[in-house]
């Protein structure tokens, strides 16, 4: 796997392979002592976090050349995860495991190879994720096969991984811990297509193809344990169980409905499948959780929002999670038409601290942007620009996401859009909190009084004109159809 990278990774860093070489000897039955380190090019955060089910376990600054190293005195064997934010990926450590990794932070997934004690294991589960990647980028196409067409492509698909993964299975002899993972990561990804394409074929071809389907075609589902709690916080797995709610949800019949109602009706019947289908509680909270979040972010109708949370809240029993649940509730509820946006603090380019409240002295429209996405950070901008010269009357002010302040502030030198009101978020924790920001292509429009007039559209939408012209209601963002899921 890239013995380039590898042959660079190996000379990057000799004096610390040493030293793993050594803590790999002499360790005793009851000796839970682990290491992990390596080096992060062009990272886009100082520090690398290591996780576990979602928990920080370490914050591990980067030192002067980018590399970092920490010692476990005991470290429980299992699937951990390490984030140079916003990127992530998993780790999995055995028993007394020395695992180096090399990052690239500027293609992240790409660029890993792990060495040490416990690298071939987490190098074929980087290979495995890289081959599913691969296909999950050419995979549009063959949703508009037929039945049979389609189940022939994805057979065959599957079946050169599982060779594949089995050969590797004999080659490195792991334990069924691990097994748990790997075989996910292979049967998952295959489990997700199946799940899609009755409901993409249609949206794409306009077939209902339901009723074709064979009679075995969902026979894979007998074999899937819902209340595995191992794999309760692994991304093929949660992925997987997203894709079958949303088909399993699904309302045939939805012309009697509105838009928004059908949005409910859809989502209380998630959650009602999970009740039914999962009984482990930490499987079932982290699925709740999922429907929530991904719910309240795409439909702000206060009172369907009421309905919804009351089916929730029937259901969750992870109050913690629960807690944030609310925030955004809250904060959804704050954010309706006619109120006042909340205030965060901002910075300009000087280092001086702006508040939110001062920034409406005309017809506003805030976008927002990080430098993790250059191609976003260029398309917006070009077509805030664009709006700009239509609407003189409204002023735009791009609201920058990241941490680094020189770096923001270097990377508008780079770039000079004349004309746009360019800050960054103090503090992205308040600014998610009050003004639900989860994703980078939210878009809110303010009136002269800095009052709200659409805080949920995206200035990619079709009917985002429509929206500076005119006085909008909230209404809820068109449902966009992704497949890329871990």
């Amino acid at each position: 796997m890239h013995i380039h990278k590898v042959l660079h990774y190996l000379m990057f860093s000799s004096a610390a392979l040493s030293l793993f070489c050594s803590c790999n000897k002499g360790f005793k039955g009851d000796n839970y002592t682990a290491y992990f380190g390596g080096e992060v090019t062009n990272p886009t955060s100082p520090y690398v976090l290591f996780c576990r089910n979602s928990e920080v376990i370490d914050s591990i600054k980067l030192d002067a050349n980018n590399r970092f190293f920490i010692k476990f005195d005991s470290l429980t064997p299992g699937m951990y995860t390490f984030k140079n934010e916003p990127e992530y990926q998993y780790v999995y450590f055995d028993k007394n495991d020395s695992i180096m990794v090399h990052i690239n932070a500027r293609d992240f997934d790409n660029s890993i190879v792990f060495c040490g004690r416990g690298d071939q294991k987490n190098n074929f589960l980087m290979e495995l994720y890289l081959k599913n990647e691969d296909d999950r980028s050419k995979i549009f196409d063959i949703f508009d096969y037929d039945v049979d067409k389609f189940v022939q492509n994805i057979d065959s698909s599957y079946q050169s991984r599982e060779k594949f993964y089995l050969a590797k299975k004999e080659e490195l002899k792991w334990d069924e811990n691990f097994d748990a993972y790997a075989k996910a990561t292979l049967d998952f990804h295959h489990y997700s297509k199946k799940e899609i394409y009755p409901q993409v074929h249609k949206i794409r071809t306009g077939e209902d193809v339901v009723e074709k389907l064979p009679k075995e075609y969902y026979d894979f589902r007998k074999s899937i344990d819902f209340n595995n709690a191992k794999l309760s916080g692994y991304s093929p797995f949660v992925s997987y169980l997203t894709h079958m709610l949303n088909n399993e949800a699904a309302i045939n019949y939805h012309n009697h409905f509105t838009e928004v109602d059908l949005a409910l009706k859809t989502n209380i019947n998630k959650l009602n499948i999970a009740d039914t289908l999962i009984k482990n509680e930490k499987v079932k909270n982290i699925i709740l959780n999922s429907i929530a979040f991904t719910y309240l972010l795409e439909d702000q109708n206060m009172v369907n929002n009421k309905k919804f949370f009351e089916t929730y809240h029937k259901y969750s029993t992870d109050k913690s999670k629960k807690n944030e649940i609310l925030k955004i509730g809250h904060a959804i509820q704050q954010l309706t038409v006619g109120n006042a946006l909340p205030e965060v603090e901002l910075v300009d380019a000087n280092g001086n601290t702006v508040s939110s409240n001062t920034i409406a002295t005309q017809k506003t429209v805030l976008f927002f942007w990080s430098e993790n996405l250059v191609s976003h950070l260029m398309a917006v901008h070009k077509k805030v620009l664009d709006f700009k010269a239509k609407h003189p009357d409204y002023q735009f002010v791009a609201i920058n996401l990241d941490k680094d302040q020189q770096k923001w502030v270097n990377t508008l030198g780079k770039y000079k859009f004349g004309g746009i009101v360019e800050l960054r978020c103090k503090d992205f924790e308040d600014i998610k909190a009050k003004w639900a920001i989860t994703k980078v292509h939210r878009t809110i429009i303010l009136d002269s009084n800095g009052k709200i007039k659409n805080a949920f559209t995206n200035i990619f939408n079709l009917n985002f004109e429509d929206d500076l012209k005119n006085a909008p209601i909230v209404k809820k963002q068109e449902h966009q159809h992704a497949l890329a899921s871990r």
